[in-house]
């Protein structure tokens, strides 16, 4: 079974559940996601603070396969995937931001740090720009 937390950049650069729910109707297992996310997304936020980058739409799904098929207590999580989505205005700031979430979540982020000591941690980054093609 696989349990599953998105979060998503409000517009007062807040980090909230995709689907509304509140931290006060998570289960232990979602919570862990939700502060693997929220960390990853607070690190990555402060390094493109320091670059002077502002993303257009940032969302991060975080994952994690567990022991049992179903929810259950002795439930234990085996590996972890988190799903970095984010949107730029230009595309000169998309190389930036890869570099940002790169560097947060291999270095600076001390959640997905932990993660790692319960199981495997896999990512993959989607930095898209909305700015137009050029011809």
């Amino acid at each position: 079974m696989n349990e599953k937390v998105t979060l998503r950049l409000n517009g007062n650069g807040e980090f909230v559940s995709e689907d509304g729910k509140g931290c006060e109707t998570l289960n232990p297992k979602e919570m862990l996601l939700y502060a693997a996310a929220r960390c990853a997304g607070a690190t990555i936020l402060k390094i493109m603070r320091g670059e002077r980058l502002v993303p257009v739409r940032f969302e991060i799904a975080c994952s994690g396969e567990l022991s049992t098929e179903t929810l259950r207590t002795e439930s234990v999580f085996r590996s972890f995937h988190i799903a970095y989505n984010i949107a730029c205005a230009t595309e000169a700031e998309q190389e930036k931001i890869g570099r940002a979430v790169t560097l947060a979540h291999e270095r600076y982020c001390g959640l997905v740090q932990m993660l790692r000591k319960i199981g495997p941690v896999t990512h993959e980054i989607a930095v898209v720009t909305t700015e137009p093609a050029k011809a």
